[in-house]
This record gives structure tokens, sequence and C-alpha cells, in this order.
């Protein structure tokens, strides 16, 4: 009786490891202050995670390396980031899947803009050959900054980058003229203009090299395809909404720093792409990038580090 009991047990341990167990309902996703989270913060607010069955946890983070500290130790199961430390993450083996659009660059709305201080005399591309640009080295900022300059006709070495990791300390050095030019993200980069900036180039000439993505931990996602796929559901229900009315999210984005507020009536809100993924044409260039610069030390895989699959 007993030997039967024992064998009973371990049969159902068994059934159960082999069924993967019951789909995870919460989710820890970390998002750094851009505008780029913008589906995920109205899709908490509209209860559009609730309507779907799913607890969602927003976790602010001030720093990409703060983010990637987060995933890496397994406190989140997601976050919002770029194909490039997707590529990072990924370089040894499949650690994260990007599964998601979050923002894109297109002909009509910049994501990224490099931009000149006020009285420098750079106004055109020709202008920053040999000239220092603030960037975040070995970041979607410096890939767009190279990408974008050599589409406008300039050779790799006369572009000239500057690490200068954050944010505000760009634009303050940009504001103060101690820098002569850097890369910045939107609606930063419109509020620097707003201080005087002046505009010299922007990614409406190359969109494919510009975007944000939602990216969840590999594991996770292949053993929740359901939850990934209602988490989904809910940022599109949100992006339909942000889309339809682009004025209806102002305070929230006031409330949440997306939007500086010198720009409030003065900022149009870009159209937020509708469900899909970075092609395998855009992620290989970011890889190209990344081997040119000896950032990773061979190919990354397109298919295990991204996919459409859970896409409503």
């Amino acid at each position: 009786m007993k030997k039967s009991i024992i064998i009973l047990s371990l049969l159902t341990i068994l059934l159960v490891g082999c069924s993967g167990g019951q789909e995870v309902n919460t989710i820890r996703v970390a998002v750094l202050p851009v505008l780029d989270a913008l589906p995920i913060h109205v899709a908490q607010a509209q209860g559009y995670f609730e309507d779907q069955g799913l607890e969602v946890e927003i976790i602010p983070v001030s720093s990409a390396p703060e983010r990637d500290a987060l995933m890496q130790s397994g406190q989140v199961e997601a976050i919002l980031n770029e194909v490039v430390s997707t590529i990072f993450y990924n370089q040894e083996e499949a650690r994260v899947i990007s599964v998601r659009f979050l923002r894109a660059a297109s002909p009509e709305y910049p994501l990224f803009r490099i931009l000149a201080a006020k009285g420098s005399g750079i106004t055109s591309v020709d202008d920053l050959k040999g000239i220092e640009i603030g960037i975040s080295e070995g970041t979607v900022i410096q890939y767009t900054t190279e990408r974008m300059l050599q589409h406008a006709g300039l050779q790799s070495e006369d572009i000239i980058g500057i690490a200068i990791p954050k944010i505000p300390d760009r634009i303050a050095l940009l504001t103060s003229g101690e820098l002569a030019a850097a890369n910045l993200p939107d609606p930063a980069a419109s509020a620097a203009i707003l201080g005087g900036a002046v505009p010299v180039i922007d990614d409406t000439t190359i969109p494919e090299i510009s975007h944000s993505v939602l990216t969840f931990n590999a594991s996770v996602a292949m053993e929740n395809p359901q939850t990934l796929q209602r988490f989904l559901i809910a940022i599109e229900e949100a992006v339909k909404d942000i889309n339809a009315d682009k004025d209806a999210w102002t305070d929230l984005m006031v409330e949440l720093n997306l939007l500086p507020e010198p720009l409030v009536g003065k900022y149009t809100i870009p159209d937020f792409p509708t469900a899909g993924v970075p092609t395998e044409a855009q992620f290989n260039d970011a890889v190209d990038w990344a081997l040119e610069k000896d950032l990773i030390s061979a190919p990354v895989n397109y298919s295990t580090s991204v996919s459409g699959e859970y896409l409503p």
C-alpha cells in the first residue's frame, strides 16, 4: 500500500512538472521615465491589465544599468529596452526575448535627434565632422548617432562620440555650450530645442534604426505564453486609446515625468506603433554595429531574441 502511494505521488509530481504548472498572473516590469513607457502606464490606468486577469507592478528605474540589474537578478519579468541591449543580454545564451515594439521613429515623428549648442555655429551634418558629440557609449544612443551620420554621408572616422551617459547631464552641457553637440531622445530633445539648441539631423531620415521594445525573461515567456498574450492585448488597447486621443494623457505624462512641463501644449505625442516586432534586417543591422565596435564577439541569433508569436 505504501509503495503504491509513493509511486502515485511521484507520478503526480512528474505530471505537474511536464505540464509546466499554472500560468503566472503577476508581471513586474521595469521602466525608465521615458515617453516610450506611456502604453504600459495607460494600460495600468485604464484597467486593461486587470481586465486580462493580470496583476502588473510597474517598477520605475532611473538608468539602464539599474533596469538590467533587476532583470539579471530575477526581480522583474519584463523591461522596456532596445534591441541593442537585447543583443548584449543574449550574446552568450538566449536570456531574454523582445516581443513588441513600444515606440518607433517614423518619417513624421523622430525618436532621436542630434542637436548643436546655441551659438556653436553648427547647422549641418558636415559641420559635425570631427566634433565631439555627447552620447551614451555602447547603447542605442551611440548606435543611432553613428547610423544617422553615416547615412547622411559622414565617414566613421569623422564621427567622434564623447561619453556622457545621463540625459540630464547631456542637456545641461549642451545648454551651457560646454558641449557642442549631443544626441537626445524626444521629448527631451524638443525641450532642448525650446531652450535654444539647434536641430541638425534626426532619425526621420532613417527611421528603421530607432525603436524601443518590450522584452521578457526568455524562460518566463516560454513557460507562460498565455500570460504574455494577455499582457500584450492590454498594451494594444492602451495604444489604441493613445492614438485616438493624444491630448487625454498630458496630466499623466507630466505626473510620471514623461513630458517636460515646458512642453505642455507645445508637443505633439507621436503615433505609437500597433502590434509588431523589429524585423530580422533591423536586428541584424544592430548586431553588425555591435560587432564593428567589438561590443560582442559573435553574431546573436534573431529567432531566439525577437518573437512576434505572442502578439494579439
